[in-house]
C-alpha cells in the first residue's frame, strides 16, 4: 500500500477517535443543556438562567464531601482575596450581632482609610453611597464597602444618638496573619508574652500567601532570644498547603513533614524538611490547638508532635485531612473547589475525620499527654475582649470591649482550610522572676496601659508555659543536651 494512502487512513482514524471522545464527553453536557432549555421554555414561572446553572453546579458538588463546592462569580473574588491576604476596601472588622440589624464596626485597622476618616468601634453602618443598608446581610454590606482602588465610598454611621456622614477612600488593605501578644506604642506587634517577656508568642490566624514570609521575618528578629516559643493555632481553619509545609520546615532540619495520597491510596507527594532551622533545637516549643484548628493548622501541629519537636496543648483539633484544588471555570471568573487528595502525618496516621468517625477513632491532632485543657464560654468571652484590647489599644473603649467575641475577628471569609492555588501545584539569659514581672508591668506608654496578661485569663496559655518550663528543667537535669527526635 502506498505510504500516502497509509497516512490518509491513519489521519482518518485519529479524527474518528477524537470525534468519539469529544462526543462521549459532550453527552452529559448536552443533557444538562437540554434540561436548562426545557426549564427555561416550559417552567410555569420565569427563572434566571444563571440561577439554574448555579443550582446545577451546587447539585453536583453536594454529593461529594463537605469541602467541595462551586464558587460563583460574585464570590470568587472575595475567595481569592482571602488567600492573597489583601483586598480593595476601607479597612474595618465588622460583625452583625442579629439578622436584619445594622452591621457593626468591631474596629478599624491601624492606619486604614476608615480610621483616618474617623470611623470608630461600635459604629453601626446605616447607609452606603446613599443606599439604606441597615437590614442587609453582613456579606452584602461588606461587598458594597469594597470597590476599585482610588474610589470614594460615602458611609453614614450611627454612633450613640448621632448619625455621622463619612467620606472614605478605598485602597489596598493587607491582612495580617502573623500576630503577637499585644501592640506597642507604635502599633507594632510584640511577639513576647506581656506576663513573661522571656517567652516568645506567635499567633497564626490563617495560612495565606504571605504567612510564611511574615513568620520568617518574626523568627529572624527574635533570633532565638527566648526561653521557649508558643505557636498559637487556635481558631485557625487553615489555608494553603505549601504555607503549612514551609512553616513546619522552620522547626525541623530533617524528616518528613506530610504526605498526600490520591485516589486509590497512591502516594502523590511527600514533603521533606530541608537542613537548617529558624528555631534552635534547644528551644522548647508549644503548639496551641482547639476544635477549630483545621487542615493546614493540623499539618503543622501533627508534624511537630510526631517529631517530638513541640508539645501540643489545648483540645483535639477539627480533623480536616483533605487537600482541595481550586479549578478555574468560565475563563477564571468562577471556580470549582475539588478534593483531590488526603494527607497523612509523618507517623503515617490519618488526620481526616470521616462522616461516621467516632471519638475513639484516629483523626485530628490530640493534645500531648496531660495537655488537654478545656475552656468555658465565660473565659472565651474574656479572651475575645482581651484580644480586642491587645490588638487595637488606641481604639479600646468600653463599647468595643463589651462586644461579644470568641477570638480574633477576620476581615474577610477564610478559605475552607487547605487549598492549592492551582491544579498543578500542591497546594539572652533567662531573667529573674521579679525582673520579668517588672518588665511586663512597665513596658509601654504611660498614657496607654498594656492589656491584661493572657496568663491571668487563659488556662491553655498557662499550661503551655508550664510545659516549656518542664522541658527546660528536664533538659538541665540530663547529662547530655536535649535534642528533639526526628524521623
Amino acid at each position: 500500500m502506498p505510504s500516502r494512502n497509509l497516512n490518509i487512513i491513519l489521519l482518518a482514524f485519529c479524527i474518528s477517535l477524537l470525534c468519539y471522545l469529544t462526543h462521549r464527553r459532550a453527552r452529559p453536557a448536552m443533557m444538562v443543556g437540554d434540561a436548562l432549555d426545557l426549564i427555561n421554555n416550559h417552567y410555569v414561572d420565569p427563572i434566571d438562567e444563571d440561577t439554574l446553572l448555579i443550582a446545577a453546579m451546587n447539585g453536583m458538588t453536594s454529593i461529594l464531601d463537605q469541602n467541595c463546592e462551586y464558587i460563583p462569580i460574585d464570590a470568587y473574588e472575595s475567595f481569592q482575596d482571602s488567600l492573597s491576604q489583601e483586598f480593595a476596601g476601607i479597612g474595618i472588622y465588622v460583625e452583625q450581632p442579629e439578622p436584619n440589624q445594622p452591621v457593626r464596626v468591631i474596629t478599624p485597622l491601624v492606619g486604614s482609610p476608615a480610621l483616618r476618616a474617623g470611623m470608630m468601634p461600635g459604629d453601626e453602618i446605616l447607609k452606603i453611597d446613599g443606599q439604606d443598608v441597615a437590614k442587609l446581610s453582613l456579606k452584602e454590606v461588606s461587598g458594597k464597602l469594597k470597590g476599585p482602588i482610588g474610589t470614594v465610598v460615602y458611609v453614614v454611621v450611627r454612633r450613640g444618638e448621632q448619625e455621622l456622614a463619612l467620606s472614605i477612600d478605598r485602597t489596598t488593605i493587607e491582612l495580617e496573619s502573623v500576630i503577637g501578644d499585644y501592640r506597642d506604642d507604635d502599633n507594632r506587634w510584640v511577639y513576647r508574652l506581656v506576663d513573661d517577656p522571656s517567652i516568645a508568642y506567635v499567633r497564626l490566624t490563617s495560612f495565606g500567601e504571605k504567612t510564611e514570609t511574615e513568620l520568617r521575618d518574626v523568627l529572624k528578629k527574635l533570633n532565638n532570644d527566648f526561653r521557649g516559643l508558643i505557636l498559637d493555632l487556635r481558631g485557625n481553619s487553615g489555608g494553603l498547603l505549601y504555607a503549612a509545609v514551609d512553616i513546619s520546615d522552620m522547626f525541623l532540619d530533617r524528616g518528613r513533614i506530610v504526605s498526600t495520597r490520591i485516589r486509590g491510596g497512591a502516594v502523590y507527594d511527600e514533603f521533606e524538611a530541608k537542613p537548617g532551622t529558624l528555631v534552635s533545637n534547644d528551644k522548647p516549643v508549644a503548639v496551641l490547638v482547639d476544635e477549630n484548628s483545621a487542615s493546614a493548622s493540623e499539618i503543622v501541629a501533627a508534624c511537630l508532635q510526631d517529631h517530638q519537636r513541640a508539645t501540643v496543648v489545648g483540645n483535639r483539633s477539627y480533623g480536616k485531612g483533605t487537600v482541595q484544588n481550586i479549578l478555574p471555570l468560565q475563563y477564571g471568573r468562577s471556580a470549582l473547589r475539588l478534593t483531590v487528595a488526603r494527607y497523612y502525618r509523618p507517623s503515617g496516621k490519618n488526620i481526616h475525620r470521616g462522616i461516621e468517625a467516632k471519638d475513639e477513632d484516629e483523626w485530628g491532632v490530640r493534645p500531648s499527654e496531660g495537655m488537654t485543657v478545656s475552656v468555658d464560654d465565660e473565659t472565651l468571652e474574656k479572651l475575645g475582649n482581651r484580644w480586642r484590647q491587645a490588638s487595637y489599644p488606641s481604639l479600646a473603649s468600653s463599647m468595643a470591649l463589651q462586644l461579644h467575641a470568641e477570638g480574633t475577628p477576620t476581615a474577610t471569609g477564610e478559605p475552607d482550610e487547605t487549598e492549592k492555588p492551582a491544579a498543578d501545584e500542591p497546594v539572652a539569659d533567662e531573667p529573674a522572676a521579679d525582673e520579668t514581672k517588672k518588665s511586663a508591668q512597665t513596658t509601654g506608654s504611660e498614657n496607654q496601659p498594656l492589656p491584661p496578661g493572657g496568663l491571668s485569663i487563659d488556662p491553655v496559655l498557662r499550661r503551655a508555659v508550664d510545659a516549656i518550663d518542664t522541658q527546660l528543667t528536664d533538659h538541665k537535669n540530663r547529662d547530655t543536651p536535649w535534642v528533639p527526635a526526628a524521623a
